[in-house]
């Protein structure tokens, strides 16, 4: 069963400064494209995170986007070090805006409580901000 990881977006104020930062991560990975994120640790529940799992991210404390894990595994730079190497599919999908309390490295995220994927409507224009107002007003 997939299982999503939840990840704070350091530094990034907006998705689209999240996508202008991952241009540069880009890789052609056996003739696909990807992005490289990486991890100290490789994370226990692998397979379930490849068997159809997404990246969260959170944004100033909020859940805006996420991507599609494709692969992870271990690899060795030129110091000796090892790290969790990350494959993301390249496209940043929208998703309902959720609110989310501070907390750092990374976090496993249920399906049945990942926020749904914002679909074509005019809701997807509006800013997370206010999304989260009239979520909250439960007028979206």
């Amino acid at each position: 069963m997939p299982v999503h990881l939840l990840k704070v977006a350091v530094g990034i104020s907006e998705p689209a400064q999240l996508a202008t930062v991952q241009q540069g991560r880009r890789h052609v990975v056996d003739g696909r494209e990807v992005v490289y994120g990486y991890t100290k640790r490789m994370p226990t529940r692998r397979d379930d995170l490849i068997d159809g799992g997404s990246i969260f991210w959170v944004i100033r404390h909020v859940i805006l986007v996420r991507q599609p894990i494709l692969d992870m595994f271990m690899v060795t730079d030129e110091d000796g070090d090892t790290y969790c190497r990350l494959l993301y599919h390249p496209e940043l999908t929208a998703v309902e805006a959720r609110p989310l309390r501070a907390f750092q490295g990374w976090r496993y995220l249920d399906p049945e409580t990942a926020p749904r994927d914002l679909g074509a409507s005019s809701e997807s224009d509006l800013p997370a901000h206010l999304q989260q107002e009239l979520r909250a007003l439960g007028l979206l």
